[in-house]
């Protein structure tokens, strides 16, 4: 089968490249044997976004022969920076190698003009084939199986698996993951949080700010029922109406209907599969294929929805439940215009002021208008176009923004989660001015004055106050719209955010070496040990369950404390032979500076204990010692 080897070698990754998801960096010549796909990406791309799910449906098929390689080339500055693409690989849960084409090297080399594209290599370095854009899974399946058949003839397949180091891994648990969007409405006292990554909705008081619901169980799906047992796939944007909360549910692309007052929660469009229908014709609601709602607005009954994959408005009339593009022809540009003749880039932020729709399109780095009267028109208001984008306030097409991802309207003005620049900034559409409101443009986490956000995505208003989803530092921040001053909201109740499903992480086991003690009474200290610059965090319900048993009666002993001070000594009686002591630990930690950037680590540490005669010893001690990755 020779149309299954290729002819031209494949170039080799340069040297000095930054790497992540592997213990070092890799070569062509190190991958011999297997084949391996090159993905060519940039993490703001939605059409990269659509083709991790059939990268991992391959790499789990062929879990032996295939290596996947990510090359991240960046289309804007701030995806340069290796700390932020460590940040989208954590959000899109990748699990392959991703090599940094900082300077667009390895891009140039294998001369690709657009992303995605993919190559495939086959398992003596040779390329096979490559294609461009979405709809991966089928032609590559068949590729990469008549490959493997071809070499595994010559013996040439190597199926040892490669060792990788996944950032996963090496980043810590926090309370809430990749916050996306979030939705106030002082009515009804409530902050609803879009906790994307935890794949899940999570309802807050406005007033203490304490756990109010948990919507959702955390594990990936698209299942209907009680909030209990509801699932979701990277939730972004919601609206509400009354005690009906509607929820644009991202990567299921669907529109869900969570019905507050019931506890349930139901789909109303989309059925979980993507639309790879060019512009989309629309339909009734739960038979139509959607593509990548990201936010929501509701005017007048109906919702509008920011629809990321198409580079479309859509509109679902909720008395019929017919959902249709509203504006933007499907062309991935900035053309303004009538609404269904205008092109749109990736809209992925909207809001309202009850006369027209505003919108921000993320991959033309511009906040734009559409009427909502349906005879109007698309107009851009502040901004670029596709490659044209920066940091700059001003007038009209002079401003300069770098992919803004969430809007909200509010007296007069349009605020702007300025996302790769680290800002929020406010547009009076009245005279197209875009100036910027908080934040330093630095990435971190800072409070106050001079204050720091991180790639944040979504904004709401309630009470004179803009919240913030401050999505790479997992948080939800609060700006004071009058004098401009950032606090980060201090979450009441965190238990009840690790009670269930992918929230909570399967808890760690760590063994301990022997220890011999004296039979008779002994004391026991437990010790936790944090990184230097971390602490307990005081509002956080931390935890200790001490269990002892011995082979004499294997059914143990339990002690527990709430909110543990360490050390912790407690009397033992212990009688000769075999024992041992078990101590699980729910730790909530923080930074000394920021109390309210939580994490947690859920931990087992066993102690085995041997009890003799002849030992003189009488204090056990058990410690646990572990640093952030």
């Amino acid at each position: 089968m020779p149309e299954f080897e290729g002819k031209m070698t494949a170039p080799d990754f340069p040297g000095g490249a930054e790497w992540l998801n592997t213990e070092r960096p890799l070569s062509i010549r190190d991958l011999r044997g297997k084949v391996v796909v090159l993905d060519f990406w940039t993490y703001c791309c939605i059409n990269c976004m659509h083709v991790i799910p059939d990268l991992k449906k391959l790499e789990k098929k062929y879990a032996s022969e295939l290596v996947v390689i990510g090359v991240h080339s960046a289309k804007f500055t701030t995806e340069r920076e290796t700390d932020n693409i460590r940040q989208a690989i954590l959000r899109y849960e990748i699990e392959h190698p991703v090599i940094n084409d900082r300077d667009m090297q390895v891009w140039r080399e294998y001369t690709v003009h657009s992303w995605p594209t993919l190559f495939v290599i086959d398992p003596v370095g040779k390329i096979v084939g490559f294609t461009s854009g979405e709809g991966v899974y089928e032609p590559f399946d068949k590729i990469i199986g008549k490959v493997i058949e071809t070499f595994d003839a010559k013996k040439l397949i190597d199926r040892k698996p490669l060792k990788l180091r996944l950032e996963r891994h090496r980043s810590p648990s926090s309370v809430l993951s990749f916050p996306g969007k979030v939705l106030a409405d002082a009515p009804s006292n409530q902050l609803f949080i879009s906790d994307s990554n935890h794949n899940r909705i999570v309802s807050l008081s406005l007033s203490d700010s304490s756990v109010k619901e948990v919507i959702g169980n955390g594990e990936i799906g698209i299942k209907d029922g009680g909030f209990d047992e509801a699932s979701f796939n990277h939730p972004q944007g919601m609206a509400l109406d009354g005690k009906k909360l509607y929820v644009a549910d991202t990567e299921n692309h669907a529109i869900r209907l969570v019905d507050l007052e019931k506890r349930t929660v139901m789909t109303l469009a989309g059925n979980g599969e993507q639309s790879h229908i060019f512009g989309g014709t629309g339909g009734p609601g739960k038979t139509t294929k959607l593509n990548s709602p990201w936010d929501l607005v509701f005017n007048n009954g109906s919702l509008y929805i920011a629809m990321a994959g198409p580079h479309q408005l859509w509109k679902l009339d909720l008395k019929t439940n017919e959902i249709h593009p509203y504006a933007g022809n499907g062309r991935e540009r900035r053309n303004d215009g009538p609404l269904d003749d205008a092109s749109l880039a990736q809209p992925s932020g909207i809001t309202t002021d009850g006369k027209k729709l505003y919108f921000a399109d993320s991959e033309v780095s511009s906040i734009r208008s559409a009427d909502l009267d349906p005879k109007g028109s698309v107009e851009t208001i502040v901004g670029g176009d596709l490659f044209e984008f920066g940091d700059r306030d001003g007038k009209g097409l002079e401003a300069r923004l770098q992919h803004p991802l969430g809007v909200v309207y509010h007296d007069g003005a349009v605020y702007v989660a300025d996302t790769y620049n680290n800002r929020i900034k406010r547009v009076n559409p009245a005279d197209q001015t875009l100036k910027s409101f908080v934040g330093t443009g630095e990435p971190g986490l800072r409070d106050g004055e001079k204050a720091k956000f991180d790639e944040p995505g979504g904004l709401s208003v309630a009470n004179g106050n803009l919240y913030v989803a401050d999505t790479n530092n997992h948080v939800i921040r609060v700006v004071d719209i009058r004098t401009g001053r950032v606090s980060t909201l201090n979450i009441a109740g965190m238990e009840k955010l690790a009670e269930r499903g992918k929230a909570r992480p399967t808890a760690e086991t760590v063994e301990l070496p022997e220890q011999v003690v004296a039979p008779g009474e002994a004391t026991l200290t437990v010790r936790l040990e944090l990184p230097s610059g971390f602490k307990l965090n005081p509002l956080a319900p931390s935890a200790l369950k001490l269990t002892s048993a011995a082979k004499q009666s294997p059914e143990g002993a339990e002690q527990s404390f709430k909110h543990p001070q360490f050390p912790i000594t407690v009397p033992v009686n212990v009688a000769p032979g075999q024992a041992s002591v078990q101590a699980e630990f729910v730790i909530y930690y923080c930074e000394t500076q920021k109390e309210s950037l939580c994490y947690f680590k859920d931990v087992a540490v066993k102690l085995r204990i041997r009890v003799d005669p002849r030992s003189s010893n009488r204090k056990l001690a058990l410690t646990y010692e572990f640093n952030t990755p």
